[in-house]
């Protein structure tokens, strides 16, 4: 695996404050395609009976979505704001049902341990943005119940390409806060117009809407919200399919579900089943 970033705490994406941005957004048909996203990957319609560890819960989008498939849900983050956000989420739809959130880091051993073991140990796009990723994957597996399913998603990596978004990311952390959107519209500007001409190309519609739609069919994420986070985001490792697959198979976990974005940026999603 490859260790583009360093763990500086002047580098650390305010994702929370992102998420809190999402959730003016968030509605009915987000939820709906967010629980779609998890019965299509784990290959489950029902969560009934099953504990969920919401690692880097961000939103709580996932949380949620876990919570209305029936599961028992422990959501956790580093960010305060992004466990406020899950806490609002829980508020607003949760009741008094079997639904924890707190604050802690994946890389707090203790902590880890204290939660148990769950039978769905979820992390998406969370574990590369720990400053030391490999570690961060083995406590999150350690919590996997034997015959459990481990749901992580993790930055591909792209070798040169990578290391040129990390360029995009470190300029993003050192402007001034009120410059940081124009630079987010700045780059994604770009890449939407090369998109738009890649689309001319083949003869379709240029204008980027259909695809700013099937982003919100997408694990009912939003294309602005996801360029803020992609842009912004750091801590930032990478990790070809196979360094995750191997040191995993190594663990005695079985891979099941992978959904790779090939040789492109953005995260390879891996769905293992740990052998009881």
């Amino acid at each position: 695996m490859t260790n583009v970033a360093l763990n500086d705490g002047e580098t650390r994406f305010a994702f929370g404050e992102n998420w809190r941005a999402f959730l003016q957004a968030l509605d009915e048909d987000r939820i709906d395609e967010a629980v779609r996203s998890l019965t299509e990957m784990l290959g489950a319609d029902s969560l009934e009976g099953c504990r969920f560890l919401d690692i880097g819960c961000g939103s709580g989008l996932f949380s949620l979505a876990a919570y209305r498939m029936g599961a028992s849900v422990v959501s956790v983050d580093f960010d305060a704001d992004s466990v406020g956000c899950t806490e609002e989420l829980k508020r607003r739809y949760g009741g008094d049902g079997d639904w924890s959130v707190q604050q802690g880091s994946v890389l707090d051993a203790s902590l880890m341990s204290d939660l148990g073991v769950f039978d769905v140990v979820y992390s998406w796009g969370v574990l590369h943005h720990t400053g030391q990723m490999n570690h961060a994957i083995e406590l999150a597996s350690q919590r996997v119940d034997d015959g459990g399913k481990f749901f992580i998603a993790i930055y591909n990596d792209q070798g040169g390409g990578s290391r040129r978004w990390l360029a995009i990311k470190k300029t993003y952390h050192r402007l001034p806060r009120l410059l940081r959107p124009l630079w987010v519209t700045a780059v994604a500007g770009v890449f939407e117009f090369k998109f738009a001409l890649a689309r001319f190309a083949r003869l379709k519609n240029p204008l980027p809407f259909a695809d700013w739609h099937a982003k919100k069919k997408d694990r009912g994420m939003s294309a602005w919200h996801d360029w803020v986070d992609w842009i912004g985001g750091m801590p930032f490792e990478v990790a070809k399919p196979e360094d995750v697959i191997v040191p995993l198979a190594g663990r005695g976990f079985v891979l099941e579900n992978l959904k790779t974005v090939g040789s492109g940026w953005g995260c390879n999603e891996y769905v293992f089943r740990k052998e009881g």
